[in-house]
């Protein structure tokens, strides 16, 4: 089995799954429509076409640095000659300074085209909403090894933190969202249900120490 791994960083990403009206709020990982709207921008598929094939890919992603919320009150104007007719103010939230290891598992030849379509994209792509292009090379190739261990086996994004968690499509995951795309078309948007598991990774040091946690109660047992 093959998976496609793909840096996600940039200044700001907003991934909402819940938006209505003046609250458009965002999660705190990429989630899976607004990556399969990515991918399918970067194809050249129109809003109409199908997405069969991107949501029968297996959907998994690394937190490598979690960002921090940033909220912004956000003013619009409908003009009429020189007088604003209509104002409409919301509030947008977004992740700041996040970084993500995206996976995609499945068909090799579709990944392959999927590899090439990113580096070459049919439509301006951007990391969940238009004012959030992406910073940087996003697809970093195919690995032959299934989604989990290519997340895992992967080198960290962020040199100053390690990874922090594993989020993976998962049949009987506990986790139930409305984030699966059924179709994108303005006229008739819908979304379905999707099930999928978290596990928060262990922080493992590297560096070499020569500190003995056990040393004090050592010398006490021998100093009686």
């Amino acid at each position: 089995m093959s998976t496609l791994l793909l840096r996600f960083a940039a200044p700001m990403q907003s991934w909402g799954v819940s938006s209505r009206f003046t609250e458009r709020s965002t999660g705190r990982e990429p989630s899976k429509s607004g990556v399969i709207g990515l991918l399918a921008a970067a194809l050249g598929r129109r809003r109409g076409e199908g997405i069969e094939d991107l949501n029968a890919l297996r959907f998994g992603l690394r937190i490598d640095k979690a960002g921090v919320l940033l909220r912004d009150f956000h003013t619009a104007h409908a003009w009429e000659g020189r007088a604003a007719r209509h104002s409409f103010v919301s509030e947008r939230h977004y992740l700041a300074d996040a970084l993500f290891l995206v996976g995609l598992e499945g068909d090799e030849e579709l990944l392959k085209l999927l590899d090439a379509a990113l580096q070459s994209p049919a439509f301006p792509l951007y990391l969940g909403r238009r004012s959030c292009p992406p910073a940087g090379r996003l697809s970093l190739g195919l690995r032959d090894a299934p989604l989990e261990a290519a997340l895992r086996a992967a080198p960290r994004l962020a040199a100053d933190s390690p990874p922090l968690e594993l989020v993976l499509d998962a049949a009987d995951g506990s986790i139930l969202s409305r984030d699966l795309p059924l179709s994108f078309d303005p006229a008739q948007r819908r979304y379905g249900f999707r099930t999928s598991s978290r596990e928060r990774l262990p922080i493992l040091s590297t560096e070499q120490t020569d500190h003995d946690a056990m040393a004090a109660v050592t010398n006490r047992e021998e100093n009686g």
